[in-house]
């Protein structure tokens, strides 16, 4: 499964250089991390309320070449590892034919107290493995 999606860089997430804080990478790949999510139909309020989570548990980064306002982005993600109870997804960072950033984001599923746990039935959609 690979999703894609786009978004335009804001004034705002620019430094004193001029172009995208590293930091706001990490936002960008959060926000096309939930769009996999619903495009697989993963129901993440539903989720929530019935006391579980998905955490973060480890990010790689390389960050090839800067994004400057204005720039139309486009993030692709796609699962590479899939467990019982965390995975791996790859996302690339791309401005038209330039790759700006490639990662590696490990998740893991959780209970109500934070720890891991086995992803329950309703959750364990066949787009979340590769």
């Amino acid at each position: 499964m690979l999703c894609k999606c786009k978004l335009t860089v804001r004034t705002y997430e620019c430094d004193s250089y001029g172009h995208v804080n590293n930091a706001n990478y990490l936002n960008y790949l959060e926000y096309a991390r939930y769009e996999l999510l619903r495009d697989v139909g993963f129901d993440y309020k539903a989720m929530v309320k019935a006391g579980y989570g998905i955490y973060v548990a480890r990010v790689e980064i390389d960050y090839k070449k800067s994004a400057i306002a204005d720039d139309e982005l486009l993030i692709e993600s796609r699962p590479i590892k899939k467990g019982a109870v965390s995975g791996i997804i790859a996302q690339e960072i791309k401005r038209g034919d330039d790759l700006l950033v490639e990662a590696k984001v490990t998740w893991a599923f959780v209970d109500s107290k934070g720890q891991p746990t086995k992803v329950p039935p309703e959750f364990d959609k066949p787009g979340l493995k590769p």
